[in-house]
């Protein structure tokens, strides 16, 4: 399909491909957002270091992993337990207000808020609505940290669950604020499970429930998943012959088929098509669209600002 030997580094500045990049936004007919994790780092969403410790540090002491994602995967002994670390994972990543003063997902919502748009992305944070963008041009195809599902599954549900995290964190210790900002308490010691009567489960089959992430073959595509995915099909279709700008933020190699791979095809087969990435570390295309390609090796809410 393509060649294996990705674009040469290019002669031009950072200043020259960042000016290149705002041309191509503001001669585009659509904008085509295509949204990995890099995006979310950028914004101060790290799942390692500090933050993890400020939150995690008791499991950590008591488990060994050192980082959020690795904590995910870990087999706890108790439902109790398990949803101990995901309601404070959830609670941090989806409801908290951002880690830092780092707006990027405001402006990213900026540029483009004036062009006809739609985002398709594998982070599960929901950061794009809380930032404003209209919900009807997100596809988040890989689930939601705000999504509860039957672990089974016995049916293509999903279910809100702010409300029960919220329960499970304040079960344990923390306090919550007004802004969401999750906080523990001087001289509290947290819990590392919280109270069995709050572990959910399935309201159909009494199963227990799980994140709505997709993970393996039990994910569920609920009524708004796929509805979602028509949305983003139909947007393609509209503007396959217009002057289209993919626009790679943060993807890289773990799911190149949602992403980059579609992105890549389309630019090389749709004649007004340009390919832009920007991504700290991973910025490239392949050879075939070298002509029509922007790659920006840089930090995302820098090249934005």
């Amino acid at each position: 399909m393509y060649t294996k030997i990705w674009t040469k580094k290019s002669m031009k500045t950072y200043s020259d491909k960042t000016t290149q990049l705002k041309k191509a936004l503001a001669d585009a007919d659509a904008v085509v957002i295509g949204a990995g994790a890099g995006l979310s780092t950028s914004a101060g969403f790290v799942y390692t270091g500090e933050r993890f410790s400020r939150y995690f540090s008791d499991f950590e002491e008591n488990y060994g992993f050192r980082d959020m994602y690795s904590g995910g995967f870990y087999p706890y002994d108790t439902l109790e337990e398990y949803w101990a670390f995901w309601s404070r994972y959830i609670w941090i990543n989806r409801y908290a207000p951002a880690p830092a003063p780092k707006p990027v997902y405001d402006e990213l919502l900026a540029l483009v808020k004036e062009k006809d748009y739609f985002v398709l992305t594998t982070n599960v944070d929901h950061q794009f609505q809380k930032a404003g963008f209209d919900k009807h041009r997100l596809f988040y195809t890989q689930g939601d940290y705000g999504l509860f599902q039957c672990n089974e599954p016995c049916c293509q549900e999903t279910h809100d669950n702010e409300e029960i995290v919220r329960k499970m964190v304040v079960a344990q210790g923390y306090v919550i604020a007004s802004d969401g900002t999750l906080t523990l308490p001087e001289g509290v010691t947290p819990q590392m499970t919280v109270p069995t009567e709050l572990v959910p489960h399935c309201p159909h089959c009494g199963k227990p429930m799980t994140m709505n992430l997709r993970c393996d073959d039990t994910f569920v595509e609920d009524e708004g998943w796929h509805r979602a995915a028509e949305r983003y099909s139909e947007f393609l279709r509209r503007h396959r012959n217009l002057k289209t700008l993919f626009l790679d933020l943060g993807t890289g190699m773990n799911t190149p088929a949602i992403v980059k791979f579609p992105f890549w095809r389309m630019t090389n087969e749709w004649q007004n098509a340009t390919y832009a990435c920007v991504n700290l570390g991973e910025a490239y295309a392949p050879r075939e669209i070298e002509a029509k390609s922007i790659c920006i090796n840089a930090d995302i809410g820098s090249v934005l600002n």
